[in-house]
């Protein structure tokens, strides 16, 4: 297959899975507006400090609500995230050539940055599904998770050009740690339930972790594949098409069970 050809398909794959991430992001904000069980599901976030309690003269946690955060705001986001960045590497010209340049090189920095947004408000939804209101700990979430995702394009920018038994793995390892660590929180949270609440946890719940849990591990089984070159992974463009498939798989079973579950009684 011609490199242009390469370049000319990818293209137009772009914009149609861009075209789905903005179709059900804007229909989740319509349904957000529309359908009151949907539009009423609201995040509550607090901040925890400590006070002095002057009965017994001690200081103790306490806690506070800041705002309020309709659900499906953040879920119309992150699928909008995804398909303004679908749109900036196909339709401008000049952001076009750089995406094509970049993939030359073995390089998708729009992925990453888009990543670091996207995948950052999704761990965070899923955080406070288990428990974790506390504005302190979703911060250290989404950038934790940010962090990952750049992690990513510096393996891609640090090994550009090497050949594939010169990898350098050491962002690959450093990311994987980073990404560890909000599944630890969350397991920590879900540990420190007891049984009978772990039992009552909607069946939603547990879809939304166990979905995104095998996508979160499917993206650096796609990475592995690229640097192995194995077979159709020898082409880094076709890499780059298992990246915009899973992103959109992942986010749209994400959004749909989520909506499912917000207009469960």
């Amino acid at each position: 297959m011609e490199k242009q050809v390469s370049f000319q398909s990818l293209k137009r794959f772009n914009i149609i899975m861009g075209g789905l991430h903005l179709f059900q992001g804007l229909l989740m904000i319509i349904l957000g507006l529309t359908v009151t069980a949907f539009g009423d599901f609201k995040l509550t976030i607090t901040q925890n400090f400590l006070n002095f309690d002057f009965t017994t003269e001690e200081l103790v946690s306490d806690s506070t609500e800041l705002f309020e955060v309709p659900f499906f705001v953040l879920v119309a986001s992150f699928l909008l995230i995804s398909a303004l960045a679908h749109a900036l590497i196909s339709l401008p010209k000049k952001t076009n050539d750089i995406y094509n340049a970049d993939l030359e090189q073995g390089i998708n920095r729009f992925r990453w940055f888009e990543y670091a947004l996207s995948s950052s408000v999704m761990i965070v939804l899923i955080s406070y599904l288990f428990g974790i209101y506390d504005i302190a700990s979703l911060v250290l979430i989404f950038i934790v998770n940010a962090a990952m995702n750049l992690f990513g394009l510096d393996m891609e920018i640090i090994n550009s050009g090497k050949e594939k038994k010169n990898v350098n793995w050491g962002p690959f390892v450093w990311g994987t740690i980073a990404g560890l660590a909000p599944w630890i929180a969350i397991i920590l949270y879900l540990g420190g339930a007891p049984a009978e609440v772990n039992e009552a946890t909607p069946w939603f719940v547990w879809a939304i972790v166990g979905t995104y849990f095998v996508a979160f591990n499917s993206f650096p089984i796609n990475m592995i594949l690229q640097y192995l070159g194995k077979g159709k992974f020898a082409n880094y463009m076709y890499g780059e098409r298992g990246y915009i498939v899973l992103s959109l798989v992942a986010k749209s079973i994400l959004a749909w069970l989520v909506l499912v579950g917000a207009l469960q009684p």
